[in-house]
């Protein structure tokens, strides 16, 4: 076997980077929409544009900028709509560009997946917005990934500040986003199909680019056009896995939780338009998209969607590594791509270093060979193998990486600075170590977000 690592690592960032282009969110919007004769087609579902005085377009994501530019491409092109169109998204501050008709909004900082006042302030905009449609008007709805956090605004009884506490609370101690996503559902004026029950408009579509494994509908940015069937009494459950009431800094998200529960007010909402939700690109697109671009530089493939929410990240991390082991044993295969969206569960904050979970995966990875082969005199870790995992929208926690990748050449500057692994890993602290070792993935935003791509080869030259 040879030691042919700089090709691994080319490849291996290659078909990355063709998963990822695969689900750009302009193009999806692009694909979905067409406008023939003043006849709009969204997913093959015609609008007679005839019957529409103008089309207001809200929404919010990580995705939110490339997708309003190109919905706005199909209706300002060469056969556009000739009524008003309008709009306004929410979207993270660096991926702010200026558009014809719709106002992006910055409604939190880059890098701070976490609730702000600006997103409050957005919020409600687009709540004054779809209420002051009509029956002749038609609401587009542009929701991706990270949408939950750019909607924040609270519900009575709940203050920003609760919202951040229990963001921050939840995703420390390991929740996953579908967890996540039931809470806020239950303290926020948008979410839970709230927007959409809002709408007066007589249609609403909505595109839906799906940051969750398996595409649940009201768990993607915590469902503001679907009807809710979680409960009040299903997010204090939740809470309470967790051990909430200890925490302290949650009083007034239980008091309103349980003043829900004893309430006779119905907890779903009623929603009076005609909505239609189309998911029009998911993780299963990446991971085929990145699968092509492997066989055409000459990789046996094998691919892995996660259809359920994941496990811990270092489990992952760690299994991915056992089973590139496996595959340089003679399989035939010798490239597995795989996606979806583990867990980290976070030490205290006195002791939290910087990191995100896909770069907590690879530390894992790297840790578990590097554990195996102590010794500078044995085979070296991760020879003939290379291993990728990045969030497709550019972000790994509150970090400016979307992830990291792990090959030999990675190792031994490791060994070469005398850096420990396990050290790092137990303290969230991936990021330096792979900043020092040159190993980071860095894209800045990509306007997409379908969850996490891997990536793992192996060379059998």
């Amino acid at each position: 076997m040879t030691n042919n690592w700089e090709k691994l690592r080319n490849d291996v960032q290659e078909i990355w980077q063709a998963g990822v282009a695969a689900v750009d969110s302009q193009r999806l919007v692009e694909q979905a929409v067409k406008l023939e004769n003043q006849l709009l087609f969204i997913q093959e579902e015609p609008i007679d544009l005839s019957t529409i005085s103008r089309i207001v377009v809200v929404g919010a994501g990580k995705a939110g900028a490339g997708m309003a530019a190109g919905l706005e491409k199909v209706l300002h092109g060469t056969n556009s709509f000739r009524g008003c169109v309008e709009g306004w998204i929410n979207v993270p501050a660096d991926c702010i560009r200026s558009l014809e008709s719709i106002h992006l909004h910055a409604a939190r900082p880059a890098g701070l997946n976490e609730p702000t006042q600006e997103g409050v302030r957005g919020s409600e905009q687009i709540l004054e917005l779809v209420a002051s449609l009509d029956p002749t008007d038609l609401c587009i709805c542009l929701f991706s990934g990270g949408g939950s956090a750019l909607l924040p605004a609270p519900v009575d009884g709940i203050e920003l500040a609760d919202k951040q506490e229990v963001t921050q609370f939840l995703s420390a101690a390991g929740a996953n986003i579908e967890q996540l996503n039931t809470v806020r559902k239950q303290l926020s004026t948008l979410k839970g199909g709230r927007l959409a029950a809002a709408c007066h408009a007589s249609r609403l579509i909505s595109l839906i680019i799906s940051d969750v494994p398996g595409d649940p509908l009201d768990i993607i940015a915590s469902g503001p056009t679907v009807t809710d069937s979680s409960r009040p009494q299903d997010a204090l459950e939740i809470l309470d896995t967790f051990d909430g009431r200890q925490f302290g800094q949650l009083d007034r998200v239980y008091h309103v939780l349980q003043s829900l529960i004893e309430s006779s007010k119905p907890t779903t909402t009623s929603i009076k338009t005609q909505v239609s939700n189309y998911i029009i690109g998911n993780n299963q697109l990446a991971v085929e998209a990145a699968s092509k671009e492997a066989q055409r530089l000459g990789y046996q493939c094998e691919t892995a969607a996660a259809e359920n929410l994941e496990g811990p990240a270092e489990e992952i991390g760690r299994q991915l590594s056992e089973r590139g082991l496996q595959m340089q044993d003679g399989s035939l295969v010798n490239c597995l791509i795989s996606g979806g969206e583990p867990t980290v569960q976070l030490v205290p904050l006195s002791e939290r270093g910087r990191g995100g979970r896909n770069q907590q995966l690879v530390l894992a990875a790297l840790d578990h060979q590097f554990r195996q082969s102590p010794s500078t005199n044995q085979s070296p870790p991760w020879q003939g193998m290379a291993l990728l995992s990045g969030g497709t929208d550019g972000e790994d926690g509150p970090t400016d990486a979307a992830g990291a990748y792990v090959d030999q050449q990675v190792v031994e500057l490791v060994r070469q600075q005398g850096l420990n692994p396990q050290e790092h890993l137990a303290c969230n602290n991936a990021y330096p170590l792979f900043e020092a070792v040159e190993a980071l993935v860095k894209t800045g935003p990509t306007h997409t977000n379908v969850c996490d791509l891997r990536v793992l080869l192996i060379d059998r030259q």
